[in-house]
């Protein structure tokens, strides 16, 4: 197939595009790289695989047949989208109203990257597909968490109204090389400052769990969720659930580091669950993950240490 994948320049895009690239296809990325980096394609020396900035919000232009596209631009930490709320809102609506048109010109199928922010901070644990949400579309994260509703509706407007092959993947806390060493979130923020010898900074009293998932368990997710027939949104995730507190041990004790917890408080609207019902991806593409926490997190902190210039 060729493939167009949005944010492929971004630390989950550029997996995207090295999956895809080794599975025969041919790979056109497109970034604005406002949150991606060249760098983290750099590698991909393929005749297969070309490169192209764009910003989405204000059209893409394919020249070409298209056989599917896997719609991944977006900010997509809090770091990120507190800093540009309305470039979030733009990609998520206009980015993808522009990502579905190119899908029905080309007569391409399209799966959108959606998110375990579409839950909010959940009522129900853990979250099933069919929960709705708990969602303060005011709220400092609003921009995200709604950006994101509205997307999964356009997608399933256009799949029933102009009869496209659309998939929605809904993904939870996703971890491993190439995410960005100031990125705001719980991995990045933990390795680095171990790293570096720094208080590990934990907001709230660290009771709120997470579930993390390896990069390639979750990309191997995605890829069998493009070549299905499902079109409602899926869960993919590792339903293994830590505290923040308990994963900070970890931190320390795969590091070595004598870092210091420093407890900060805890942001506005911070889910205080986040654990993923995977039950429709192991009945409907045969998934689950495979990569043990300690595992991924090793390839992790090699990638991070390497980064940072620190042996």
């Amino acid at each position: 197939m060729r493939i167009i994948i949005t944010g492929g320049a971004g630390f989950l895009g550029s997996h995207l595009c090295e999956r895809c690239l080794s599975e025969g296809h041919e790979v056109v990325a497109v970034d604005n790289l406002i949150t991606g980096a060249s760098d983290n394609i750099a590698h991909l020396d393929s005749p297969r695989f070309s490169y192209q900035q764009q910003n989405i919000s204000e059209g893409i232009h394919i020249d070409g047949p298209v056989d599917f596209i896997l719609h991944f631009a977006s900010p997509a930490s809090p770091v990120d989208y507190l800093e540009l709320p309305i470039q979030t809102l733009k990609v998520g609506a206009l980015g993808t109203h522009n990502a579905l048109g190119l899908a029905r010109a080309k007569g391409a199928g399209l799966l959108l990257a959606s998110t375990s922010e579409i839950y909010g901070d959940p009522l129900v644990h853990p979250q099933r597909e069919d929960y709705w949400g708990n969602v303060n579309s005011i709220g400092p994260r609003g921009c995200y968490d709604e950006a994101k509703r509205f997307a999964e509706a356009m997608v399933m407007a256009y799949h029933r109204q102009h009869g496209i092959d659309t998939k929605i993947v809904r993904i939870f806390n996703t971890y491993g090389p190439r995410m960005r060493l100031k990125d705001g979130r719980i991995v990045p923020n933990f390795m680095r400052q171990a790293i570096l010898g720094e208080p590990l900074t934990i907001y709230g009293d660290g009771s709120q769990t997470r579930s993390f998932c390896y990069a390639t368990d979750l990309i191997d997710g995605i890829y069998r969720l493009m070549l299905s027939k499902e079109n409602m949104p899926v869960n993919i995730g590792n339903p293994h659930e830590f505290t923040v507190l308990e994963f900070a041990h970890l931190v320390q004790e795969l590091t070595g580091s004598k870092s210091e917890l420093q407890f900060m408080p805890l942001p506005e609207d911070d889910p205080k669950q986040r654990q993923p019902d995977i039950s429709r991806a192991r009945e409907i593409l045969g998934w689950e993950p495979k990569v043990e926490l300690k595992e991924g997190l090793t390839h992790t902190l090699a990638y991070f240490r390497e980064k940072l210039g620190v042996a």
